[in-house]
């Protein structure tokens, strides 16, 4: 991953090992511990819905054959994609077949590609959340089952900084460096442009940041924590425009219903095309879906 300004802060997660006395004994030493492991174990148990299996450094990689690719096989491999794919149009059926649609196929590579970026957005953005730790996850240590959409991940390296502009611009870079290959790829199958995909990414870093706010007012003991609030602040800050590649600012608001209360919304700057596996029921943050359907859901 390349980073503009000075060289980024790599924890490299070992010791120096110490120089053994002539004679002495040499004890093995402890494997080195990879701080990402305490990030990730309390992102799992955050978000249920993130379905991602945790690697240890030296556990093999999950299997090709049993229908594993990692990212760099998927931006690098027609066939690994096209497996990818077949196996996203396969779980949208029978949803889809409810509701009297049939879902093209750049419907399917839409939706594929939403599942990935959303989760990979997750995966980076917890640990900035938690202890200001940006992960650099690289396309060989990040597996997606094209069966089942679950991911697998090994842990790697991590940046850190000291000011919080400098680390929400390592967030991005991260984003950024992990999933490029992956939109360039996915540009023909999903039919959408450069700027309308990148816009894709914009938004699931968004959604992402946001949705670690609210499991964390979820899980607090008494309503009301501020977690929320605090995720649309961070996400702005992480997203305030014109972030290159990144076209477009996070730009939440807030909706008031007739009981007073308010929520935050926003709008996306693309659509996922979920609307066209399930019409009736765009998602919340869709540009179709109005301000009086989000206040009605709501």
């Amino acid at each position: 991953m390349s980073f503009s300004g000075q060289p980024p802060a790599v924890n490299r997660f070992a010791e120096t090992p110490a120089v053994a006395a002539p004679g002495a004994a040499v004890s093995a030493a402890p494997p080195p511990v990879n701080p990402l492991d305490a990030d990730y174990r309390w992102l799992l148990d955050l978000c249920p819905v993130l379905r991602v299996r945790l690697l240890a450094a030296d556990e093999p990689a999950p299997a090709r054959a049993q229908g594993w690719y990692s990212a760099t096989e998927l931006a690098g491999e027609p066939e690994a994609l096209a497996r990818a794919l077949a196996g996203e149009a396969a779980r949208i059926a029978p949803l889809a077949a409810v509701h009297g649609t049939a879902p093209r196929p750049h419907v399917t590579a839409s939706r594929l590609l939403h599942h990935y970026l959303w989760s990979v957005c997750v995966l980076i953005a917890g640990p900035w959340w938690r202890a200001r730790r940006v992960p650099s996850i690289n396309g060989a240590d990040l597996w997606l089952h094209a069966p089942t959409g679950d991911l697998a991940l090994r842990p790697g390296a991590c940046v850190t900084r000291p000011g919080e502009d400098e680390l929400r611009a390592e967030l991005r870079a991260a984003v950024v460096a992990h999933v490029e290959p992956l939109v360039t790829a996915f540009a023909a199958p999903t039919r959408r442009g450069t700027r309308a995909l990148w816009g894709m990414v914009t938004d699931d870093l968004a959604a992402a940041i946001w949705y670690l706010g609210k499991q964390l007012d979820a899980r607090a003991p008494a309503p009301g924590t501020g977690r929320e609030a605090a995720a649309v602040e961070a996400a702005g800050a992480v997203l305030p425009g014109r972030t290159d590649p990144l076209p477009g600012a996070a730009s939440f608001r807030r909706l008031r219903g007739e009981d007073g209360r308010t929520h935050h919304t926003r709008t996306r700057l693309g659509c996922c095309l979920y609307y066209a596996v399930e019409p009736a029921r765009a998602c919340l943050t869709c540009p179709r879906t109005g301000d009086e359907e989000r206040l009605r859901r709501l």
